[in-house]
């Protein structure tokens, strides 16, 4: 497996984004074009207006379930190390940190983990700014 870092962390998942995604596309690109070029205009913008549906269900609800469980396994992961590292419990200061900050730390190392949950706390760092700050990137492979 190949090692992670800040531009290569983005996962896709080959029959989602590249099989399932790109022939609803197709299958609306025609049925928008059949809408203008065909006499049955009513029946091809209801079978657009399905394949548009269907694509953004599939994205919603695959996107959905997967990211909840996600986040919540990514927040125990979090709290267990920082209370490993610590002794301290981290839902005490837990709220003042947004998702973007908390699902950027889980990438450090614990010899950087601490310091840079302090360092987000005290300079408000966005997610972005905090996984450009690891310098011993941990990789996150099992993610959705």
């Amino acid at each position: 497996m190949k090692k992670q870092s800040f531009k290569n962390h983005i996962r896709y998942y080959t029959p989602h984004h590249f099989i399932y995604y790109p022939v609803i596309m197709t299958l609306l690109v025609f049925s928008v074009y059949f809408i203008f070029t065909s006499e049955d205009q009513l029946i091809w913008t209801f079978i657009s207006a399905i394949f548009i549906m269907l694509f953004f269900l599939a994205f919603m609800i695959r996107q959905h379930y997967a990211l909840t469980l996600q986040n919540r396994i990514i927040r125990l992961e979090l709290r267990y190390r920082y209370f490993s590292l610590t002794g301290k419990r981290m839902e005490n200061f837990e709220q003042r940190l947004n998702d973007n900050q908390l699902f950027a730390l889980r990438f450090a190392q614990d010899d950087e983990f601490v310091k840079l949950v302090e360092k987000t706390l005290y300079e408000n760092l966005s997610g972005t700014e905090i996984k450009k700050a690891i310098k011993n990137w941990k990789g996150d492979y099992n993610r959705v």
